[in-house]
């Protein structure tokens, strides 16, 4: 191999000197991952240095240069391949407004499932009940179905702040443990290869439609959104986002015709699924609380227009969240083979 040393050098070198000046950004901010084209980048300029190194082991002269390219080969080798411990890896915020939305959106497929059964079962229900009103009876839940919507509607616009005082916390807490306990069966029922999972999904959908049609139709569709906004605008996605995990894992059981083995498919989801178990955890715990201080309390107490409106930001802030939110870090993937949806390729930094 003939090589015009000093011309080769000096088309080179520019590269060195960018993957060094990308070594001491990385080494600068460990924590902090790279974007997909800063990481195709690097890895390019490690090849090619790399390559470079080994053309100049012939010239016993360029110790130096040798040397240096050595230096940058091995700190470059040692990011790419690194498995020391990160430390800070308990970042909450980070993974609330980063991994939590990107794993939603890894599996938009399953969440769209989710909502799709959920609104037929609302559908359902609103029709049974706009039929057959006695249905009401055996549909809604919590009693609902043996009162007209006026008498509940009277009876809690009586509610003033000392009628449920000293006892908020508690119903934060029961409405926090209920709904988690739902969404975790909502979940687990995946293992039934997601026929638990459409089945508790299209249920509440069916006591969601009879109730809406059952109130505006009696006409206290304003009473109904004061009633369900504040804490529905969480609580209904945390369920949707159970129904989604419990598709997941469904996907990952029934395997779609994939010869990866069961207990690799598992594996390869067991992540996500806790990751948007964590996420529903988050919204319940919110919504039990807006839910024991805020929805109970109706007009005049709390005018419906600011119940309304607090929701309505609330619905949108958790909209953000999900298909906005994390959009700047890595979020370049190649197929599943397991569910067909998209994995992340990030680097040994990402969190």
């Amino acid at each position: 191999m003939i090589v015009d040393l000093e011309r080769f050098i000096t088309a080179e070198r520019p590269h060195w000197e960018e993957l060094e000046s990308v070594l001491a950004r990385v080494e600068e901010k460990s924590n902090t991952p790279m974007s997909m084209k800063e990481l195709r980048r690097f890895h390019y300029l490690y090849e090619r240095t790399s390559a470079d190194l080994a053309k100049l082991t012939v010239f016993a002269s360029e110790r130096e240069v040798r040397g240096y390219l050595e230096s940058l080969v091995a700190r470059a080798y040692g990011e790419i391949h690194e498995t020391r411990e990160k430390p800070h890896r308990l970042r909450p915020v980070r993974w609330m407004f980063g991994t939590f939305p990107r794993t939603f959106r890894r599996h938009i497929g399953a969440f769209k499932m989710a909502v799709a059964i959920t609104l037929f079962g609302c559908v359902f229900g609103g029709l049974l009940v706009g039929l057959d009103t006695s249905a009401k009876e055996i549909l809604l839940p919590f009693g609902h179905g043996m009162r007209r919507p006026s008498e509940r509607v009277a009876e809690e616009e009586q509610v003033t702040f000392d009628h449920l005082h000293g006892r908020k916390a508690r119903g934060a807490a029961f409405y926090i443990t209920h709904n988690t306990k739902v969404s975790i069966l909502t979940m687990v029922a995946g293992v039934t290869w997601g026929v638990g999972t459409i089945l508790l999904l299209l249920t509440n959908g069916v006591m969601m439609g009879g109730i809406i049609v059952d109130y505006v139709a009696a006409g206290e569709a304003e009473f109904l959104l004061g009633w369900l906004l504040p804490h529905g605008s969480v609580e209904i996605p945390a369920i949707l986002l159970a129904g989604q995990a419990g598709l997941v894992l469904a996907g990952a059981l029934i395997g779609r015709g994939t010869r990866v083995p069961l207990r690799t498919r598992l594996r390869e989801v067991s992540a996500d699924v806790v990751t948007l178990m964590f996420g529903v955890a988050v919204f319940l715990v919110w919504a039990g609380i807006v839910e024991s201080f805020v929805s109970q309390y109706h007009e005049p107490t709390i005018p419906y227009s600011i119940k309304i409106a607090f929701g309505t930001v609330e619905l949108v802030l958790v909209i953000l969240l999900l298909a906005r939110s994390g959009r700047g870090e890595p979020t370049q993937a190649s197929p599943s083979p397991v569910t067909g949806d998209r994995q992340p390729v990030t680097s040994s930094h990402s969190p």
